[in-house]
């Protein structure tokens, strides 16, 4: 009797079980379903084309290998959009949404709108992000029951607001009566002092912690150092993850580096899972501009040089990133000229590193950040790792902080591509360091001496 591609995919997902953690099973496989076997080729569909690349990606070459044995012969796993879903638009950036559909996401009076393109499908993946992108998406497939909260954490401008609206776009798609309430932590703290003065608490701890099903916050780490607001939100958080209400939380740092919250907060807050989204390598960035060249469906072509100029040389954020392009493609309209490198560099002059333009030469003699902590690990008797770590030691505190200075001077780095380096630290903390070591360099001769002698050490050709 022939095997029916039904059949073989369940077998193989029995076997799947004996090498797969359970949850990754439920969150990226269970929602999957068998099209056909043709051949050599089992067709699978996936709810969209995030949840395909996700499962080609890290699923496909171990599923292809557990096919062979119940197929009978060498059997290639394929990952497909099931039908129905490639009906939807997926990039439907420029149209409004239906009435019916935009008054659904303003079930509470307390939310703020969600923007139609954050979504899983425009969000571009990339080492920086995989874990948290892989965390979202299993939230939106099963809220409440997976990674309750989820914690985003990471600099500005790096998507961690994308993630969690595409939360809720997803589960929006599946359940539209979803009560999805969307805000910022400062008018979080700006409703709690206003309920506080017109003695409104009552209504508004009906509508943070009864007339809702997803919760999402952004910059939690403005709840720093107030009190009143802490203790409301801690009341809010309990009532919701007891109602197993699904919350999504961003913040600039980790939960155990926000020094004015409130320990049990913290607590919570780590309770489920908390992933950080650092700085896009270089294909990753000019991965993410072609993503915008495609989404915004820009009428000049960018060349391919020029992409990759822009990303080898705006490193700061995604934002930034995706600026550039805007602005370059405006510089050309003006100028009535062609998009070139030459024109790019014109255009984007502010954004680019005088001594990091692209020219080889100056490339070739430039230290890298892993050199850097190297040397000054050596030096100063510790190890890069350390350097790298949370740890706040003393005896790590001055190299690190000399790393990240000379990092600044020599590499031209900016602020937040620093503060990742060295355990995904925030700027302020960069501006610190630089500016401690800079004093003392004044004041301390032997310690400039020493610094000097690092500093040689990283220029040597």
């Amino acid at each position: 009797m022939e095997l029916s591609a039904k059949e073989a995919w369940k077998r193989i997902l029995d076997e799947a079980h004996r090498e797969l953690p359970e949850h990754t099973i439920q969150s990226w496989l269970a929602p999957t379903e068998a099209i056909a076997l043709e051949g050599s080729q089992l067709i699978v569909g996936a709810p969209d084309e995030f949840a395909v690349q996700w499962n080609e990606t890290k699923h496909a070459p171990l599923l292809s290998r557990l096919a062979e044995p119940v197929t009978g012969q060498p059997t290639e796993v394929i990952f497909r959009v099931l039908d129905d879903r490639k009906q939807r638009p997926q990039m439907d950036f420029f149209v409004a949404p239906p009435a019916n559909e935009g008054s659904r996401v303003h079930v509470n009076p307390s939310a703020q709108p969600l923007n139609e393109r954050y979504t899983f499908d425009t969000f571009v993946i990339g080492k920086s992000n995989e874990l948290a992108s892989a965390a979202a998406f299993a939230v939106a497939e099963a809220p409440g029951k997976t990674y309750n909260p989820l914690f985003i954490y990471g600099a500005t401008g790096l998507g961690k607001t994308h993630l969690m609206q595409a939360v809720a776009h997803n589960v929006l798609a599946k359940n539209p009566a979803t009560k999805v309430l969307y805000v910022g932590a400062e008018q979080f703290i700006n409703e709690v002092i206003e309920g506080i003065h017109g003695r409104t608490m009552p209504e508004l701890r009906r509508r943070y912690r009864h007339d809702v099903d997803l919760f999402l916050v952004d910059d939690v780490h403005f709840l720093e150092g107030k009190e009143a607001t802490q203790e409301e939100f801690f009341h809010t958080f309990n009532a919701l993850y007891e109602g197993s209400k699904q919350i999504v939380l961003t913040s600039d740092r980790h939960p155990k580096e926000l020094p004015g919250l409130e320990e049990r907060l913290v607590s919570r807050f780590v309770w489920g899972m908390v992933a950080d989204i650092g700085q896009p390598d270089l294909e990753h960035r000019i991965a993410i501009l072609r993503k915008k060249q495609e989404q915004d469906r820009l009428e000049m072509a960018i060349p391919d040089d020029v992409l990759a100029f822009i990303a080898k040389n705006v490193r700061s954020n995604v934002r930034e990133l995706e600026g550039c392009i805007i602005k370059l493609l405006l510089f050309a309209s003006l100028k009535h000229r062609e998009v070139t490198i030459d024109l790019a560099r014109e255009a984007l002059a502010d954004k680019i590193r005088p001594d990091n333009d692209g020219a080889a030469s100056a490339v070739q003699n430039l230290p890298t950040i892993d050199r850097v902590q190297d040397v000054v690990a050596r030096r100063w008797g510790v190890t890069p790792e350390g350097l790298r770590s949370k740890a706040r030691i003393k005896t790590l505190t001055v190299p690190r902080q000399v790393a990240m200075f000379l990092a600044r001077e020599l590499l031209h780095m900016q602020l937040v591509e620093i503060g990742q380096a060295f355990g995904g630290r925030d700027h302020s903390t960069v501006i610190h360091s630089v500016e401690k070591v800079t004093k003392q360099i004044q004041n301390d001769r032997p310690f400039r001496d020493r610094i000097d002698s690092a500093r040689q050490e990283l220029c040597a050709p």
